[in-house]
């Protein structure tokens, strides 16, 4: 799949983590027994990366280590990977949202920019910080095959900066527990989207 001179980067979104769906944003929860296992099953067999990245929030960075470890690969911690801030969301689910101000959840996701959780990291902020992020990831590792252990906000926040789309419709990408999100250097294009939300990809 990967050729001499290409970038290939996989974005990994955490597991399930303890306590189930809820609003974490910086919350630091740990994987779940179940979550560990969506991830070691999304990774399958692979050993091919050459560099493992992982936010610093724990339900990202100690599968990231325990991968490393297994397949001798090196990981490095990105601060700037890091999920969103949700502000006063975080910790909540989306049913306690709800009893709090009905409705509150519809215009977050209709207006991400400007209707955003009291307390909550500025979207243009967060994506420019991830967007830095992946910028000297790059710099750092051009032609290389990467592993970007993440958060749904972060692998979102990526695809908006690579496929050149508004932070505003960012929130219109579905990332599942575990999904997969392959990138590739294209010398024309910049990136490709390979593939998306899968679970094992062949190399």
């Amino acid at each position: 799949m990967k050729t001499d001179g290409d970038t290939l980067i996989d974005l990994l979104r955490h597991g399930e983590p303890l306590g189930g769906r809820r609003y974490r944003g910086q919350q630091d929860d740990v994987l779940s027994e179940r979550g560990w296992e969506q991830m070691w099953q999304s990774v399958g067999g692979q050993d091919a990366w050459q560099q493992i990245i992982t936010s610093p929030l724990q339900r990202c960075h100690a599968f990231a280590v325990a991968l490393g470890e297994r397949i001798d690969t090196p990981v490095q911690i990105e601060p700037r990977f890091a999920e969103v801030g949700f502000g006063e969301w975080e910790g909540k689910t989306r049913a306690e949202l709800e009893q709090l101000d009905p409705g509150q959840v519809k215009r977050f996701y209709r207006d991400p920019i400007n209707s955003r959780p009291p307390g909550a990291e500025p979207l243009d902020d967060f994506v420019a910080r991830v967007s830095d992020g992946f910028t000297s990831l790059l710099a750092e590792y051009p032609g290389q095959s990467l592993l970007v252990v993440a958060h749904a906000g972060v692998i979102r926040a990526i695809l908006s900066h690579v496929l050149l789309m508004p932070p505003a419709a960012m929130y219109r990408i579905n990332v599942a527990n575990a999904g997969m999100t392959r990138l590739q250097s294209d010398r024309d294009r910049g990136f490709n989207l390979v593939s998306h939300g899968t679970a094992t990809l062949a190399r």
